[in-house]
């Protein structure tokens, strides 16, 4: 059911991790307030961090804690070599035409009836699996990532927690989400496109995922009451996909109107990340400064 999604209702991070993640942000905000030297760790993940300097501190460590119950392992980094999260490539290049195909729905997934959640722009895989985790029976996760290394290495870590709710797939979102959804067996429930390649020049926004046709079939797959969660540090961006699915008010509503709880700022932008996660670019981007921009729509019942 689209009640169930985990909007506001997944778990958060482990106590002791958001102890220490919120003493890391500490540190890093306020220095003087927790002296020049202290070690914190987290037993049961086997977690230690000293802290001699704020300059030791990185978004990389705060990334590694608020991901430390999944205990991935890097050990094929070597074979993959050096994977960029950041690395930009041209949708519209031949090499990425061609649709995907569409996997063995039973195969991919332990039961493919159940809502579906598709993550465009998938990245390194990690914010999808901690939600797959957390709801291994009542919801499967589709992560579809244009960088072919990303791909690999979270099957990889698919398959080394076990996971039977969560697939990944080398895809151009553009070219194959509508095939991919109108194929899904079940529902689709919700669909989030978090911090998109931003492809600053304006010749290149015609590069940017959020265009009119996947707009439209993801309106159109999309269940009654079913979810589109976007998000961007950059303004400019954030804006340019806010104002692609605000003209859909027909169809679409914003998540305020649904439930007065929900609070935003003065701009409309929410406060909190519903997901009860964090991306690693949230993470990256909050630590240097940077305000996230996210807006939350649910379709209307009679749609």
């Amino acid at each position: 059911m689209a009640s169930s999604l985990c909007l506001n209702s997944c778990a958060a991070v482990p106590g002791a991790a958001k102890q220490i993640l919120s003493s890391l942000i500490l540190l890093h905000k306020f220095p003087s307030s927790l002296g020049h030297k202290y070690c914190i760790s987290k037993t049961s993940a086997s977690l230690s961090v000293p802290i001699t300097d704020k300059k030791e501190i990185r978004s990389t460590d705060l990334v590694a804690l608020e991901y430390a119950d999944l205990n991935l392992t890097d050990k094929i980094s070597q074979e993959l070599g050096h994977v960029r999260i950041r690395q930009h490539v041209n949708p519209l290049s031949s090499s990425f035409s061609v649709p995907a195909p569409v996997p063995n729905w039973d195969e991919a997934f332990k039961d493919p009836t159940l809502p579906l959640m598709v993550d465009i722009g998938s990245g390194s895989g990690r914010f999808l699996l901690w939600l797959a985790k957390q709801n291994p029976d009542s919801q499967n996760y589709l992560g579809l990532e244009i960088r072919a290394k990303l791909v690999k290495r979270a099957e990889f870590w698919v398959k080394e927690l076990a996971l039977s709710n969560i697939h990944f797939m080398f895809a151009n979102a553009a070219v194959s989400f509508k095939q991919l959804a109108s194929t899904y067996p079940g529902p689709l429930a919700l669909v989030s496109i978090l911090c998109p390649d931003p492809h600053f020049k304006k010749r290149h926004h015609k590069r940017r995922v959020v265009q009119t046709p996947l707009v439209n079939s993801i309106l159109t797959r999309l269940m009654p009451e079913g979810k589109v969660f976007i998000q961007s540090d950059v303004v400019d961006v954030a804006e340019d996909m806010r104002k692609q699915f605000d003209e859909e008010s027909g169809v679409l509503q914003h998540i305020d109107t649904v439930d007065p709880s929900v609070l935003c700022d003065n701009e409309g932008w929410l406060l909190n990340n519903p997901m009860g996660i964090r991306t690693e670019r949230e993470i990256h981007a909050e630590f240097e400064g940077a305000k996230i921009y996210r807006r939350l729509y649910q379709k209307r019942k009679g749609y």
